[in-house]
This record gives C-alpha cells, structure tokens and sequence, in this order.
C-alpha cells in the first residue's frame, strides 16, 4: 500500500524519507538460498523467495539490517577463533 504524502504539508525532508523507505520496501532481493533474484516482502520483517518458496525473518523495510550484518560478522570472527 502507498502513502500518498505529495501535499506540502507534510515537508519535503518527510516525503523523501518515505520514498526511501518504500523504494527498499517493494524492491526484489537475492535469495540466500537459491541465488535468485526473487525476494519480495511478505509482511512486516518477513521475506519469501517465489523462487525457492524459503521465508526468512529479515528487517522491516530491507532483508538485511545492519544490525544483522554486524552481528553476522562478529560470529564469524568469533568462529574462527574458536577453531584456532
């Protein structure tokens, strides 16, 4: 569903803000999985691949935050030291 905030009374820094967070929010991602181009958002931090037919729980408007970047990182870092 599309906000429509073209009126003025919202302010310019608003709207481009929203627009932001639309373009990521209906964009199409890779899977994973499969290497597709082929997510799109389910629902509210719930991404499905039409190609593989996966659901993963991602972020609200992108599948990877940064946060989960972050701590993906730090898990591998953590791994291999644990090898070592």
């Amino acid at each position: 569903m599309k906000v429509k905030l073209t009126s003025h009374s919202y302010g310019s820094s608003l709207r481009k803000g929203v627009k932001k967070m639309e373009i990521t929010q209906h964009a199409k991602y890779t899977c994973t999985f499969c290497g597709k181009n082929a997510v799109k958002r389910h629902s509210t931090g719930i991404w499905k691949c039409s190609g593989c037919k996966k659901v993963t729980a991602g972020g609200a408007y992108t599948v990877s935050t940064p946060a989960a970047a972050a701590m993906r990182s730090t898990l591998r870092r953590l791994r291999e030291i644990a090898e070592v």
